[in-house]
């Protein structure tokens, strides 16, 4: 695994920062424009927010603009949802694109106008082979295509064919426009590229109007030129498309001419990106929706609780580089966590509840005891924590015959109750399976405040709720999604799901101050378990929580094991 920080990244700087800052110096540019343009066709995730930090950052850093556009050239995959949730993300990553929010759909009309232009120029043409006869006509890698048998009709006849595309005359694929450029070129993507195809279906922004619409390819750099884009930035598997950028760009009367550069994509270990995977991760019921917080998704990340700081700091620390590589999944958790470490306040909750009776504390009497909410902030304050006969403590709390360095609760040992008292086990109640189902105690009250007058240490503070204030609640444990660290990307994807990417804890008790956060987002600390934050399905009497992220990496070390 390779980590792409380098020290100039790490100074937040970057080669396209260093193009973009030596184009203003030499007065390339009076302004910097960029761009990020996602096709809504599906929800943005991680892999996305690399390429909005540096398309918003850029553009914020050097005073110029971004602009968010869809690239809406596919109306059979394109929702309404999608447009909504793009910008509920950028939003919420902390961008905003003002008045500058852009459609490819708004260029249809220029689009086609330049089509017929290059027609016109004898540099497009109309081609009746079916899908399997182009593909086979293109050539390989290493054997170069074969020129349509229609390559060279007429003009008038290109034209005629090309207006009556337009008019719906066609069936879906009887014909296609495409660009005459080079069919022996080394570069496939100039062997003659689709430029329309023909699809009639309604587009959700200008309805029935439409028959044909432009590929990715023909849109995307001429909406560049048109909005002005001076720095067109896309993910390294669009260099070889360059090419064909800039000769759609020198062969088009173009308003101006954008650059395009190429950085690297996001890859993470355990993450598929693949927008097509995650559609069918949804289609087909591996996960609860887009949201699920499984899934690598933006809307997943904020269900689960991550900030939308987190996933901007874990972008700075990866930087910007021109070769692919993976990251580690745990470079972004410990993003999540450090951010978390200081902000978040702290809660007491049991996830796996055992009961414990104080014999020696009296009988329906409760106290209330004063508790942190961050260690590090005094500025955070206090709460207060109820303190009564009946407690829970966490299972893995207590050991009956304990190994040598356990120094939680066992039987004859005393531990620390946090901002309460010193307590002390004297038996283990079972039930008829001969489990322990209770904890028979005694407390010293002289250690109110969790500190003996005597001097006497202890080795080991836990936490705990009381049994007669706290409140029931379920919490989601999340893991990896996927059970290897390289997951298949393709058709097998399913293979190397993860069994154990969730589990459900339906008996946990929480601090009463837990219900107070309402339907708020910002996650909070169990304290020794890990960051979690309350998930829409919470109901006033029944608390859900979604763990954000554990105080450390277990999952590289037991994968499935308990959090």
């Amino acid at each position: 695994m390779a980590d792409e920080t380098t020290s100039t990244e790490a100074a937040g700087r970057d080669f396209i920062r260093d193009i973009v800052a030596g184009d203003l110096a030499a007065k390339r540019h009076a302004t910097v424009v960029t761009r990020f343009p996602p096709e809504p066709n599906g929800y943005l995730h991680i892999g996305h927010a690399k390429s909005i930090c540096l398309n918003f950052g850029i553009a914020e850093e050097f005073g110029g603009r971004c602009h968010l556009r869809f690239d809406d050239t596919n109306p059979t995959k394109e929702e309404q949802e999608y447009i909504d949730a793009i910008e509920r993300d950028v939003r919420w990553l902390g961008y905003d694109w003002g008045k500058n929010l852009f459609y490819a759909s708004d260029y249809f009309e220029r689009l086609y106008e330049w089509a017929e232009h290059l027609i016109r120029a004898g540099k497009a043409y109309v081609d009746d082979q079916t899908q399997d006869e182009m593909r086979v006509s293109r050539g390989t890698l290493t054997e170069p295509g074969k020129n349509s048998p229609f390559r060279d009709r007429a003009v008038d006849e290109n034209l005629d064919l090309f207006r009556r595309m337009k008019a719906g005359e066609f069936q879906n694929g009887a014909r296609v426009l495409r660009a005459k450029i080079d069919m022996t070129s080394g570069n496939i993507n100039l062997r003659d590229p689709v430029l329309y195809r023909i699809l009639n279906a309604p587009h959700p922004r200008t309805g029935t109007t439409w028959h044909i619409y432009p590929s990715y390819d023909f849109a995307h750099g001429q909406s560049d030129a048109i909005e002005g884009i001076t720095h067109s930035i896309c993910t390294l598997e669009f260099e070889d498309h360059r090419p064909l950028y800039d000769w759609f760009l020198a062969n088009l009367p173009v308003p101006s001419k954008p650059r395009q550069y190429e950085f690297a994509r996001l890859n993470l270990t355990y993450t598929v990106l693949s927008k097509r995977v995650l559609t069918q991760l949804v289609r087909d019921g591996h996960v609860k929706g887009w949201d699920d917080p499984r899934m690598p998704t933006l809307a997943g990340l904020r269900r689960r609780g991550v900030p939308a700081a987190a996933l901007r700091d874990f972008v700075k620390r990866i930087g910007v580089a021109k070769a692919n590589s993976v990251v580690d999944s745990n470079m972004f958790d410990f993003s999540v966590r450090e951010l978390l470490n200081k902000t978040a306040q702290r809660r007491m909750a049991v996830l796996r509840p055992l009961k414990v009776v104080i014999e020696n504390y009296p009988e329906g009497q409760s106290e209330e005891l004063e508790a942190v909410n961050h260690p590090d902030d005094p500025a955070s304050g206090t709460r207060k924590v109820r303190f009564g006969r009946e407690l829970f403590i966490e299972q893995d709390d207590f050991m009956e015959n304990p190994p040598k360095k356990f120094f939680r609760l066992s039987p004859g040992t005393e531990v620390r109750l946090r901002y309460a008292y010193f307590i002390t086990c004297r038996e283990a109640v079972k039930n008829a399976k001969g489990e322990v189902v209770e904890l028979r105690c005694t407390y010293d009250p002289a250690t109110k405040g969790g500190n003996a007058p005597d001097g006497r240490k202890v080795k080991a503070t836990i936490h705990w709720v009381s049994a007669a204030h706290a409140k029931p609640a379920e919490v989601r444990i999340y893991n990896p999604l996927f059970s290897k660290p390289d997951p298949t990307g393709g058709e097998g994807f399913a293979a190397d799901l993860n069994p154990q990417s969730l589990e459900i804890l339906s008996d946990v008790r929480v601090e009463p101050a837990l219900a107070t956060l309402s339907n708020s987002a910002e996650p909070v600390q169990f304290e020794r378990q890990g960051y979690f934050t309350l998930d829409p399905d919470s109901k006033p009497d029944r608390l859900v929580f979604n763990r954000t992220v554990g105080l450390r990496d277990s999952y590289a070390k037991a994968a499935g094991g308990k959090p």
